[in-house]
């Protein structure tokens, strides 16, 4: 082992130390809620409109251009594809195109009007099982509404249609399946983000921060050595989270673990250079943990955790591109619904790789400039 690396290792194994010894705790009242409540008030939306469906018409009778008309009139779905044949169905939902595909067969208007029962077919990407149920309720209301309209001009005593639904990827609709995967992006980040963003105000507190600029280490080895115990405690917090969700919630790993695990580690990395740029910034831990919340907080709400990006104003949709989070968490809920391999997240990759390397070498850039 070279001298660097010796270095590096005892300084990391200092660090892992410290932060098992630090029992400290502060509570912060005046940032963070600020930041909460311009979060949730511009970002947070649970209403829900402008659904993408795609509609599957092989009857084109009468009554199912009424009900076709009355769904796409509506103010919470908006048609963004006619189609003509079952192989256009699984593109649509598999690219995220539409939410959901309504299928009526040949025979819907024929029996409606033989006043049997007549169904209809919705196909829902149940991936986000908040989304799917709210959509789920907006074309239960149509279908009432068409069902009493129908009943009412042409005298008939039953409903005329049924829905038959058929979710994808989340069958059940557990909403636990869409949540929990995310909470490994939730935690691991808070986890990681507080202990980088702790290492170097807390030398500067505890007044050691001098002693360490006299001995041989070099700043790239500081900012090493202050960066594995972050790593290495994100690594071992994702992997109990991620056994939890699988053995104790019984939500379904369908995909790569190598790939949840590569990009389990570029998330880190982007973590762990903001925690240190927030770190290279506090002279106390107080200003660390402050600094670290004001971060973790718009980082969670602008990530797609709970509520989707897509519902958000168009201006704070382009800050999401700049959350390692908004990433890792496509990341997860590809790997554990829809069983993606690392081919498929590529495109999620490399963006948390470009955060990776701007924000450590922007803590590098602040570390040195606050040494001089």
């Amino acid at each position: 082992m070279t001298t660097s690396l010796r270095r590096i290792f005892a300084l990391a194994i200092k660090e892992l130390l410290a932060i098992l010894r630090d029992n400290k705790s502060r509570m912060v009242l005046i940032g963070p809620p600020i930041a909460q409540l311009l979060v949730f008030g511009y970002a947070a939306s649970f209403d829900l409109n402008h659904i993408p469906i795609a509609i599957y018409d092989e009857d084109h009778g009468a009554a199912a251009r009424e009900l076709i008309a009355k769904v796409v009139a509506s103010e919470h779905f908006e048609q963004v594809s006619l189609i003509e044949q079952d192989a256009q169905i699984a593109p649509l939902i598999d690219n995220k195109e539409a939410l959901m595909v309504m299928h009526l067969d040949s025979r819907f208007s024929h029996d409606i009007k033989a006043g049997r029962s007549a169904q209809v077919q919705l196909i829902i990407d149940g991936r986000n099982s908040n989304t799917a149920l709210l959509a789920l309720g907006y074309m239960r209301t149509i279908f009432t509404d068409f069902n009493i309209s129908w009943a009412h001009d042409h005298a008939l005593p039953m409903p005329p249609s049924v829905l038959k639904i058929r979710p994808w990827y989340n069958e059940n609709l557990l909403s636990r399946w869409f949540i929990v995967p995310a909470i490994v992006g939730l935690l691991t980040l808070v986890v990681t983000t507080i202990v980088t963003g702790l290492s170097v105000a807390r030398e500067r507190e505890a007044g050691t921060f001098d002693q360490l600029l006299v001995t041989p280490f070099r700043p790239v080895e500081i900012l090493i050595g202050k960066s594995i115990p972050g790593i290495l405690i994100g690594l071992l917090e994702g992997s109990f989270i991620l056994l939890v969700a699988i053995y104790w919630f019984d939500v379904p790993l369908r995909g790569s673990v190598a790939a949840l695990y590569v990009g389990m580690f570029l998330f880190l990395l982007s973590a762990v250079g903001i925690g240190l740029m927030i770190s290279s910034l506090a002279v106390t831990q107080q200003q660390g943990i402050l600094g670290a919340f004001l971060f973790l907080v718009p980082a969670v709400i602008l990530s797609g955790f709970a509520t989707p990006i897509s519902n958000m104003p168009e201006i704070v949709q382009q800050l999401t591109y700049i959350n390692p989070m908004r990433y890792f968490l496509i990341i997860l809920r590809g790997v554990f619904l829809e069983g993606d391999s690392w081919e498929l997240l590529l495109d999620q990759y490399w963006p948390m790789a470009i955060i990776a390397v701007v924000t450590l070498s922007m803590a590098g850039w602040l570390f040195r400039h606050r040494m001089n």
